[in-house]
């Protein structure tokens, strides 16, 4: 009888071990995911969703560390008990999606996004065959020289660094 109840304490600790592992792959990989989701080139944003991306883009290197932990921790424990190559596949796989997210949470993937322009292609109004009439653009004049960069190219890299009447400017959108 009481073999019976330790199994089945043993049974219920290792189901617990693996659900505890597969919700720490699964809000990791949720805290690094759900800012590069919401913070996209052209894609609208609310207050409300960039204060969230935010957050998590803040508190992910931690939480992600800690979280690496705890899946090591519990991977080691499960690893004994998983005597079939099935479920140790399992742990690997579940490992990795916490790792991953430990690694990427440490990364400012908001920089390979909107990376400035480094090779600026300058050309007379007559000639910028690349801007339509219609194309909103970010004009500025500095000691009468004036520099338009087009909304559409700004949009994607946001920010573009130039000189300008001789005074070098960041542009940005």
């Amino acid at each position: 009888m009481q073999n019976d109840t330790d199994n089945k304490r043993r049974s219920l600790s290792r189901t617990a071990s693996w659900i505890g592992l597969f919700l720490l792959a699964l809000v990791a990989m949720a805290m690094v995911v759900i800012p590069v989701w919401i913070v996209m080139p052209f894609k609208a944003e609310t207050p409300e969703g960039l204060q969230l991306a935010y957050t998590l883009k803040r508190w992910s290197p931690i939480v992600t560390l800690i979280f690496a932990v705890m899946a090591l921790v519990l991977v080691w424990q499960l690893w004994r008990g998983a005597r079939r190559w099935w479920r140790k596949t399992a742990l690997i796989i579940a490992l990795f999606f916490t790792l991953l997210p430990a690694w990427f949470a440490r990364q400012n993937h908001f920089e390979w996004m909107f990376n400035p322009i480094s090779d600026i292609a300058y050309a007379p109004i007559g000639e910028a065959g690349f801007v339509d009439d219609d194309d909103k653009v970010l004009a500025v004049e500095i000691n009468g020289e004036a520099a338009a960069y087009p909304i559409r190219q700004m949009a994607y890299h946001h920010i573009v660094n130039d000189v300008v009447g001789g005074m070098p400017i960041t542009a940005t959108y």
